[in-house]
């Protein structure tokens, strides 16, 4: 492990933490807040300049990243984020407490949006913004972004990329891996500016719409009000912004290809058929579920696609209180937790990807036991997968489920509500936001004890980096080993 890469690469991500703040910052210039408010972010960004620069001094003259300085780089980095992202509130005592403070950020930053804040209209605009705008920056990938902004990361960098861009297989959309984090940002950013729009021109105002199109594009879902986005009454911003978040639920690389106008490919992906396979039969069972309780066939529609398209998109928005319909449909939200959407796309879970191999390694093994002489290769998007990569598939859900298990167990300690403590873990471990119990639709995270509150904040940076770059932080043997 080469340390003075690593640290020195942090430095760097300090230093573009800093820059971000100027945004919030001008925020509170614009609305005219307090200097408490505005000093809250000059001392953070004095912070992270002191600190990001005597880090930064440490960079080797060669730098060479292997897999375990992507890992070890990538893992630190969004701990660290976290962190120094939830100072201005701190220091502006809007959340005095820097467990509750490095919650919420790293909520923000991994795209969750789950909250303990129990009254958000409380918060000013400028605090208000920067939690959303780490929505925005953490969608992609906080290191995807700073590839995009870089303009050389060393020989290697691919292996920061694939400890970050979540899903089993890392996909590059250009040979140049600078290149390919400039295009995928690109994508993203314009696709989030034409939600901002489209989202005004139906009559929200400029600072709502930018709040809610970034927790929609970065799919994390926090809101500037305590209804969410059921406080607009509007059931065209609803539909905008359920459609959003199933587009922004999807793999990026496809839309490369729709660029480059390879449309066959983009709707022969079988991901991207299972994924809308998945959130029709999901927003039609929930129908026929919730049916007998409303006299709007429409609404009932509305209701039930944009909880579908939220919750495995795992943004977390909220235009009915899920929270109080039945038990099938509480089944059927709890499973679509899980699969979340797309791999390559900003959204968090198991992934669909993963869902798709163990359907066709189910159905191949029906094959070969009906047929025991005859070998049939796993074949997805006419690729016929190897049995290592099958292997990798089937070892992650393994340590999916052993994490999950002993957060759980873990949180239980002060959660004595198995409903509460299970939702919570599967709502932040899934960067989804809200679950059932006491973090519903309606409630918060307030409650959780501190001890509570790290863990889950653990659990949020491993389920969005995909596990392996958090376990590897705390194996020793890693640390010692020497280039």
């Amino acid at each position: 492990m080469n340390k003075r890469l690593v640290f020195a690469s942090l430095g760097n991500i300090l230093l573009i933490e800093a820059l971000l703040l100027l945004v919030p910052l001008f925020v509170a210039f614009y609305y005219q807040e307090s200097w408490l408010n505005v000093s809250s972010f000059l001392k953070t960004m004095g912070l992270l300049l002191a600190i990001g620069f005597t880090l930064k001094a440490w960079m080797p003259k060669q730098a060479r990243y292997t897999l375990k300085e992507g890992f070890a780089i990538t893992a630190l980095a969004w701990f660290f984020l976290a962190f120094f992202g939830g100072l201005p509130f701190v220091f502006a005592g809007e959340i005095p407490s820097v467990i509750d403070a490095s919650f919420e950020m790293a909520s923000g930053f991994t795209t969750t949006g789950a909250s303990i804040l129990t009254d958000v209209e409380a918060l000013s605009q400028s605090m208000l913004f920067w939690r959303s705008f780490s929505h925005l920056i953490g969608g992609m990938g906080v290191l995807v972004f700073a590839f995009a902004i870089l303009p050389e990361t060393g020989q290697g960098s691919v292996n920061i990329m694939k400890a970050e861009v979540p899903g089993p297989e890392f996909g590059k959309v250009d040979s140049k891996n600078h290149r390919s984090a400039q295009i995928l940002y690109a994508i993203y950013l314009v696709m989030t500016l034409v939600l901002v729009l489209l989202l005004m021109l139906v009559g929200l105002k400029p600072f709502d719409a930018m709040i809610h199109a970034f927790g929609a594009a970065g799919t994390g879902g926090f809101s500037n009000k305590a209804q969410s986005v059921g406080a607009f009454n509007n059931p065209i911003v609803e539909y905008i912004l359920a459609v959003a978040m199933f587009l922004f639920g999807v793999n990026f690389n496809l839309y490369y290809f729709v660029l480059k106008k390879r449309f066959k490919a983009f709707f022969k992906d079988q991901e991207l058929q299972l994924f809308t396979m998945v959130v029709g039969l999901a927003t039609l069972a929930i129908m026929l579920n919730l049916s007998p309780g409303y006299h709007s066939i429409e609404q009932l529609f509305r209701d039930a696609f944009f909880t579908v398209t939220t919750i495995i998109s795992t943004t977390g928005y909220a235009t009915a209180d899920f929270g109080q319909w039945p038990l099938f449909s509480h089944i059927v939200l709890l499973m679509i937790m899980f699969t979340g959407a797309m791999a390559g796309s900003t959204a968090g879970g198991i992934k669909i990807s993963r869902l798709l191999v163990y359907l066709k390694t189910i159905q191949a093994e029906i094959w070969r036991s009906i047929n025991p002489r005859r070998v049939k290769a796993i074949v997805i998007n006419g690729k016929a997968m190897e049995k290592s990569y099958l292997l990798n598939v089937f070892i992650y859900l393994g340590v999916y489920i052993f994490l999950f298990a002993m957060a759980v167990l873990l949180v239980s300690i002060s959660q004595n509500d198995f409903l509460t403590a299970f939702s919570a873990v599967s709502a932040t471990i899934n960067n989804i936001g809200p679950g059932l119990g006491l973090v519903g639709p309606t409630g918060s995270f307030a409650s959780f004890t501190p001890f509570a509150k790290v863990v889950l904040t653990i659990v949020m940076i491993a389920g969005r980096l995909e596990i392996y770059p958090v376990l590897m932080l705390l194996m020793p043997s890693v640390w010692k080993e020497k280039n």
